[in-house]
């Protein structure tokens, strides 16, 4: 399989202009600095993810926000200083956004031609500016569809989005993923690659009952749930039965035989995605996977080690989620007796 050269192994900046908990001066101007970039290419990594909400770029009367492209430049530099790559991914765009309760009703994305051409018009921009950096630069279109139902429209959504920022970043990749969350299920559902620069992605927070354990956003799942890992499949599918996201967390896949457990859970979960990629000749890269900070972190070790040694068979990129805050961050207190030995790992 055809490896996403300059994005094998990074981190997410999740929580700096997307999902932002504060949106003041100061917030912009310290929660993500020189330092942590420099930190992060210290450590190796080759590149990272930047999640960006349409709102920090964009008005609702579709004309733009220097400011906010401004953070974008000033991190696109910082990344150059030390020779990193970045994603630029459009987190929530102007009427849709993975989080329930983000947005009014995220299906009317879907279906309102206005919206749309929103969304166009912001990539149109984005293409505009940074396709000069298409040496180090990487666009991915939309962060986690959700509705299955919306597949075959997501699709044609993103083939206009890159038909339009074609005309413009000839040599940029564009990553596109599929439904239910980005599932690495969906891959196989995506087009056929618009041209060789197309990379098809997907999220990993697999088993979701350990890796969200006792997350306030999963609806019914108990705050002070926990749980650890290893386990089998069939132990994960019976403590998930009463949580809905669980039930169709890849665990409970047909393909995964109740007993297995460990990496072979991650082997089997991205094999028809890994045949996909490799019949139509385009990398596949994992945007996000990670474990929440109230896991227990001998077994948070336990299974960075297995997911990391899936990746490392297929050769499929892949970047953290998340390098601080957002309950998973990487260099926060929770993680810190613990971290050197997750960094060699990613």
């Amino acid at each position: 399989m055809r490896k996403f050269e300059g994005f094998q192994r990074g981190v997410n900046l999740g929580g700096w202009i997307s999902q932002c908990v504060s949106r003041n001066k100061e917030h912009f101007e310290t929660f993500i600095t020189k330092k942590d970039i420099e930190r992060i290419a210290g450590w190796g990594l080759d590149h990272v993810r930047l999640p960006i909400d349409y709102d920090i770029v964009m008005n609702e009367d579709d004309s733009f926000i220097e400011d906010g492209f401004a953070l974008i430049d000033r991190c696109i530099d910082w990344c150059r200083e030390h020779g990193l790559h970045i994603i630029l991914d459009v987190h929530k765009a102007k009427g849709y956004m993975f989080d329930t309760g983000a947005v009014p009703d995220p299906d009317a994305f879907f279906h309102s031609r206005e919206l749309q051409d929103s969304f166009i018009h912001l990539w149109e921009e984005l293409a505009r500016r940074y396709a000069k950096h298409s040496d180090i630069a990487a666009f991915e279109l939309l962060n986690e569809i959700v509705n299955p139902a919306m597949r075959e429209i997501w699709n044609e959504i993103a083939h206009r989005a890159i038909e339009t920022i074609r005309v413009i970043a000839p040599d940029t990749y564009i990553l596109i993923g599929g439904v239910c969350y980005n599932s690495v299920a969906s891959v196989p559902d995506l087009e056929a690659p618009y041209d060789d620069k197309i990379v098809y992605n997907f999220h990993c927070y697999a088993p979701l009952m350990f890796t969200h354990q006792g997350a306030y956003w999963v609806k019914d799942m108990p705050q002070d749930f926990r749980t650890g890992y290893p386990q089998t499949a069939a132990a994960f599918r019976a403590i998930g039965q009463r949580i809905e996201q669980a039930r169709v967390d890849a665990v409970c896949e047909d393909f995964i035989d109740p007993q297995d457990s460990g990496a072979i859970l991650f082997e089997k979960m991205f094999a028809d995605a890994v045949a996909y990629a490799e019949r139509m000749n385009v990398p596949l890269y994992c945007g996000e996977y990670g474990v929440i900070d109230l896991a227990p972190l001998p077994d948070t070790v336990r299974w960075f080690d297995d997911i990391h040694s899936v990746f490392e068979k297929f050769g499929i990129g892949r970047a953290l989620w998340n390098y601080k805050n957002k309950d998973f961050g990487l260099v926060d207190e929770h993680y810190k007796d613990v971290l050197d030995e997750l960094v060699k790992r990613l």
